[in-house]
């Protein structure tokens, strides 16, 4: 298993308005995968699981339930 878990800050246009969010390489990783697997953008992907949240759910938290979704149903 690794040691050292590396979060980034990453930064998309959501509707025009810059955001940033911060997850864990394996995390963003698995998130370009999905995109690129539906042939959608990584912002669009983004847009939608902004506005799917919860609102006392912050963007980052957000991406990573999506994410950890997607692979435990093995579908994207």
């Amino acid at each position: 298993h690794r040691q050292f878990v590396m979060q980034r800050k990453h930064s998309v246009s959501i509707n025009g308005h810059g955001t940033s969010f911060t997850v864990e390489d394996a995390f963003y990783s698995e998130l370009v995968r999905i995109a690129a697997e539906h042939q959608t953008p990584l912002a669009r992907l983004v847009a939608k699981i902004d506005a799917a949240r919860l609102p006392r759910t912050n963007l980052s938290s957000a991406i990573r339930l999506f994410v950890l979704d997607a692979v435990r149903a093995g579908k994207h």
